[in-house]
């Protein structure tokens, strides 16, 4: 199965030959920060497309191939900041996963606590009071050293004539201690001197803190990312001839025979060989139990062989595995932009310069209404210090990697971020039947013989379809194999497509096909005929067989597709949420209202053909729903397409999965639901985030100007908006999709 990495229309040039490209980004410290170098990028001459992801630090270019990666690493370069290319198409690589550096923080805290301690304990009427120069002594390496990448950050973006986050808090400080030390060089070191070291270093270290919280809590954002990359292992056991030897992971080439010991993963997609066993693929679909292996069976990269040892054939390696492509996906899910966030990075693109110009006001209207040059300069820090706009350029990428990386974790994968904005709306969710509610495999679920014993007639089906691939003669072999009942031979076996088959078994000639064919040999099914009407009504697909000579049936066999476990609990659970249900198949009439009323879907259309289905779903849409179309074969990919989000079963075809916006990676209709949960719940984690992000400075500016807040409260409180931004996004990384038995999975 394949995850193209499509280009979006609206940056596709018709003639033009585009590639996507991604890089690393360092030194990026608030939303305005991202927003000016998407801009940058987005001017470079051949650029179809920018974005740049401030919670995972990293860009995402559509580019023709002729742009030279110098080109945009000059361009990122000369807006301020580092750039690294990433290698998309490479083999999967493990990604690092390093703890953010504490060091600094905890340095600025040893440095600031005595400055801090004062003022607690004058709070319990102890009044201590610092040398001037002492606090100096202290408060400078805050200020210069630790406080060095404000500076740095600052430069680079009047460099480009921007601002960021870092000015405001390099001018907002840089004012305080410039005071403090104006203050203390006229008074000649006076006690009393009214000095504001505090101030600066408190706001420094607590904005370093706040980094720090920041960037562990974005660790954990890309916990999903991180796992799937652990998934690989970095050395395969190849079998050459009659030996075994170990390589590193990278030197497995299609075709190759890798052996897997129990409790070892699987270094790459491939299909058993030898062996059976239970594969372990719950990191990968979501799937708990662990899956039987037999010769013959496929098994996906990155899961982990159960107690018997395995011999695969690999299919995919390195990038092309299922694993490769699922990591890009969730990658490319958690980089992409929701429109509700470009309304946030247009507002922080021109947010340091309003602040800027309040700072400014703040500053001129204290000095004129009481002429204390010191007040206003400190209200006016307040000002800058509070306004920083790092929780709302944080408010949306956070919540939307930890959505995608959480339902990735439980085998649903999001295509893009317009998928969970539109998979929020639903309501109304069509199915397929046939692999979708269905288990796509039909099974033997009645046998009929005229006389004598069922076992019988079951030996005699299975000899004239020895051989076949057919889904009924294998629903026949499945049913003998269980049932242990000894085998026959039959000669002369000859395939009528479309009919049935015919043979010679113990000397006479055997037919078994549908009841024209059995007409078409004299053979008479009349007496039958009352069963048989039944059946077919109940939606069974029906087999006769005969020996010709006799002219009546010896048996009669009837087929039918299993409903898949989770199915009725599915619609039942979507109907609870709201949704309107509908099933609409190719299959007829009677298997379409046997699955209908199993299921409670609330409409069903059977004998539809690929094209009507796509017009069916076009019609609810005229109906003002927004609808969901859930499918797995290549006759539903134009239904998918046509619907406001397709939803493809993980095992069906890849034409369906690459029409669909979210995958399902087992095979359970009870995820249809659960797709729907979580894009209801990060939108709504994107909408609380966006709100408190943008209520905080909404009230907090207006409080500093009019000389409620100190500076200290202003960066403590600047810290804990972003922390908190952050900390209400992962809280999504608790959600469980709901199983049918009504807990959590």
């Amino acid at each position: 199965m394949s995850f193209p990495l499509s280009v979006p229309a609206a940056e596709q040039n018709p003639g033009d030959a585009l590639e996507q490209r991604a890089f690393d980004i360092k030194g990026m410290r608030c939303g305005s920060c991202a927003a000016r170098l998407e801009t940058a990028l987005s001017r470079l001459e051949g650029v179809r497309g920018a974005r740049v992801n401030l919670a995972t630090e990293r860009a995402h270019l559509t580019v023709p191939p002729v742009l030279s990666q110098a080109t945009i690493l000059a361009a990122v370069e000369k807006a301020g900041y580092e750039a690294t290319p990433v290698a998309r198409n490479d083999a999967v690589q493990a990604g690092a996963q390093q703890s953010p550096d504490s060091r600094p923080v905890a340095l600025a805290g040893v440095l600031t606590a005595p400055l801090v301690a004062p003022m607690i304990l004058d709070l319990f009427g102890e009044h201590v009071m610092l040398s001037g120069w002492l606090q100096l002594l202290l408060a400078t390496p805050v200020q210069f050293w630790l406080g060095w990448p404000f500076y740095r950050s600052a430069w680079t973006a009047l460099r480009a004539r921007a601002g960021n986050m870092d000015l405001l808090v390099a001018i907002g400080t840089s004012a305080a201690f410039g005071l403090s030390v104006y203050q203390l060089l006229a008074d000649a070191g006076a006690s009393h001197a009214h000095l504001y070291f505090e101030t600066s270093a408190t706001v420094i270290s607590l904005v370093l803190f706040g980094k720090w919280l920041e960037a562990r809590a974005r660790q954990q954002a890309m916990s999903a990312i991180h796992a799937l990359h652990a998934l690989r292992p970095k050395v395969a056991r190849l079998r050459v001839g009659d030996t075994d030897r170990d390589v590193p992971i990278d030197s497995v080439l299609r075709d190759d025979l890798v052996v897997l010991r129990a409790g070892e993963r699987v270094p790459a997609d491939g299909c058993v060989v030898e062996g059976r066993g239970d594969v372990d693929e719950s990191m990968l679909t979501g799937e708990s139990l662990p899956v039987p292996k037999r010769p013959g069976d496929r098994v996906s990269g990155g899961s982990i062989n159960g107690g018997s040892a395995l011999l695969i054939r690999a299919t995919a390696v390195g990038a092309n595995t299922l694993l490769a492509q699922i990591i890009r996906l969730v990658e490319d899910a958690q980089a992409a932009k929701a429109p509700i966030q470009r309304l946030a990075d247009r507002v922080s693109a021109v947010f340091v310069p309003l602040v800027l110009g309040i700072a400014t006001m703040t500053f001129v209207a204290w000095w004129l209404l009481n002429g204390d040059t010191e007040l206003a300069l400190i209200n006016a820090v307040t000002v800058l210090v509070v306004a920083c706009p790092c929780a709302l350029g944080l408010a949306t990428p956070v919540a939307i990697m930890a959505g995608t990386g959480v339902a990735a974790r439980h085998g649903i994968l999001v295509k893009d971020v317009m998928a969970i904005e539109t998979a929020r709306n639903i309501s109304a969710v069509v199915f397929d039947k046939t692999g979708t509610l269905t288990e796509g495999r039909p099974q033997l679920v009645l046998t009929r013989a005229a006389e004598g014993a069922e076992s019988g007639l079951l030996a005699l089906a299975a000899a004239l379809q020895a051989g076949s691939d057919h889904p009924l003669a294998r629903a026949v072999h499945n049913a003998v194999a269980s049932a242990e009942i000894p085998g026959l031979r039959a000669n002369a076996i000859r395939s009528l497509p479309g009919c049935g088959v015919e043979g010679d078994i113990d000397g006479a000639r055997y037919i078994m096909g549908h009841r024209r064919f059995m007409e078409e040999h004299g053979v008479l099914t009349g007496a039958w005929a009352d069963d048989a009407a039944r059946l077919e009504q109940d939606g069974h697909t029906l087999a006769w067989l005969a020996r010709p000579r006799d002219g009546r049936p010896l048996g009669l066999f009837a087929f039918g597709d299993r409903l898949r476990p989770t199915a009725a609990a599915a619609v039942s659970q979507l109907k609870e949420m709201g949704v309107r249900t509908a099933l609409i198949t190719g299959d007829n009439t009677g298997a379409a209202r046997r699955v209908a009323e199993q299921t409670g879907v609330d409409s069903h259309a059977a004998q539809v053909l690929p094209a009507d289905k796509a017009a069916a779903v076009e019609a609810l849409r005229a109906g003002h729903h927004v609808v969901a179309m859930v499918g797995d074969g290549i006759n539903d990919a134009p239904a998918l397409a046509a619907a406001d989000i397709g939803i493809a079963m993980g095992a069906g075809a890849d034409a369906a999965i690459q029409a669909a916006g979210i995958t399902l990676m087992r095979n359970d209709p009870s995820l249809v639901a659960a797709s729907i949960d979580i894009s209801r719940r990060t939108y709504a984690k994107m909408r609380q985030n966006l709100f408190w992000a943008s209520i905080y400075n909404v009230v907090c500016i207006p409080l500093a100007a009019l000389g409620l807040l100190n500076p200290v409260l202003a960066g403590g409180a600047m810290a804990l908006s972003s922390v908190s931004v952050v900390a209400n996004a992962l809280l999504l990384r608790r959600w469980r999709p709901v199983v049918p038995n009504g807990g959590k999975a």
